[in-house]
């Protein structure tokens, strides 16, 4: 586990799905508390909710590649399973 985890925004910040963002599902509130959220093991928990959130609502398949690129760019390991 890195030492900070990145934002699983993915920089679309378009919110039209009852107040989620389509690149994400993050909600502006969501965004704010995982700006808040400092334990790394706790963001990866924050992570795995969002996941399951993306699975819940559908249409967020774009999401995982998108997050795992970043996740490379910024040399981070985050773990999580997404649902189907």
């Amino acid at each position: 586990m890195s030492k900070k985890v990145p934002s699983p925004c993915i920089d679309v910040c378009k919110f039209r799905r009852e107040g989620h963002c389509i690149g994400c599902s993050m909600t502006k509130s969501q965004k704010k508390l995982f700006k808040s959220i400092k334990r790394p093991d706790h963001q990866e928990a924050f992570v795995q909710m969002l996941v399951g959130q993306q699975g819940s609502m559908g249409r967020y398949t774009h999401w995982a590649p998108a997050y795992l690129k970043k996740l490379k760019k910024k040399k981070a390991k985050v773990k999580f399973t997404l649902t189907d």
